[in-house]
């Protein structure tokens, strides 16, 4: 490259393009030393334009954009599929085509529609109460632990989207902590950047809230089934200390998904040797904690909530329909 000495070159045929067969040379350095190409190497070239009064011999004609992944994303989207399928059998199919809708609820309306200018939250409520009523309708049936888990998740998102609302003004959230949102704003100016925060913690939520509702729904019925006797205080008392349990793990699964994803900032403030007040205080990982403790808040209120409505409809239809939803969730 101009300006530049000992940066490797690399050759390629292209496969696609008006230039399919032709043999390119390409830097093969310009995606940076931790992404170094190597012979074999399926790869992604960007064919630079020229700009005008410039050599064009002292630009390649092609860039490295990346390596090509789609093969073995593909691969293991397809494991991921056999094993739901072999281990869940046609549930597992049907939570397979759930999960299908509630992507397609995703790319088709949410992204859409705020990209289109529409409030993101109210985008994001909207969407999740579409996918929420979906899936467990769909993957568990209509009937009375589907009616707990659909209240109680609905009830528990509210909570979370009003805790969202509130502590992203408070910390002065303005969704500013990546480039891509400084990329998103140069190019779509109608889309709200904070709102774009609260839509991703809103639907971020709603699939731990979906697991726990129905998780809880599932041992209410299944307690009420081992035995009719129980009344709505027993089976309440029963389902929730497992819910107890379901949650201190739940919770440790959620707060490690958000500190896996935000690693490499802290880790970079690390190597900066920033204080861990300062580090806290940064908003790409004060996005990241509020996320957590909204999304935590929300799904231990879920369990007490779904269990006590569980509880009150499993007395209240025939038992034999209890035996037939009471299949326990399992993890």
């Amino acid at each position: 490259m101009p300006g530049q000495e000992g940066c490797r070159v690399a050759e390629a045929r292209l496969q696609e393009g008006s230039d399919t067969g032709r043999v390119v040379e390409f830097p093969a350095d310009s995606a940076g030393r931790n992404e170094l190409v190597a012979v074999g190497d399926a790869v992604r070239l960007t064919e630079n334009e020229v700009p005008p009064r410039a050599d064009a011999a002292q630009m390649p004609p092609y860039s490295l954009s990346g390596f090509e992944r789609r093969a073995p994303l593909l691969w293991l989207a397809l494991g991921f599929m056999a094993v739901v399928v072999v281990f869940g059998r046609w549930r597992g199919l049907r939570s397979l085509v759930g999960l299908a809708i509630s992507l397609l609820v995703v790319a088709k309306f949410v992204v859409p529609a705020i990209v289109g200018g529409r409030d993101p939250v109210a985008v994001a409520v909207v969407g999740a109460m579409a996918i929420m009523l979906t899936t467990i309708l769909f993957a568990h049936g209509a009937g009375p632990k589907s009616l707990a888990a659909v209240l109680g998740t609905s009830f528990s998102l509210g909570l979370t989207v009003a805790l969202a609302m509130l502590f992203t003004g408070l910390t002065e959230l303005s969704g500013m902590a990546s480039d891509q949102s400084v990329l998103l704003v140069v190019g779509q100016d109608q889309v709200s950047l904070r709102g774009l925060v609260l839509a991703g913690m809103i639907i971020g939520a709603l699939g731990v809230l979906d697991d726990v509702t129905v998780s809880q729904a599932s041992a209410v019925m299944a307690l009420r089934a081992a035995d009719p006797t129980q009344g709505a205080r027993v089976l309440y008392r029963g389902a929730l200390s497992v819910g107890r349990d379901h949650v201190a793990a739940t919770v440790n699964t959620l707060v490690l998904a958000y500190v896996g994803a935000a690693l490499p900032t802290v880790l970079l403030f690390s190597v900066a040797g920033t204080s861990f007040g300062e580090v806290v205080n940064n908003e790409s990982v004060a996005q990241e904690i509020v996320a957590t403790l909204v999304g935590s808040i929300g799904l231990i209120a879920a369990v007490p909530v779904t269990t006590a409505l569980a509880a009150v409809l499993a007395r209240s239809v025939p038992l034999d329909r209890v035996r037939h939803a009471g299949h326990v969730h399992a993890h």
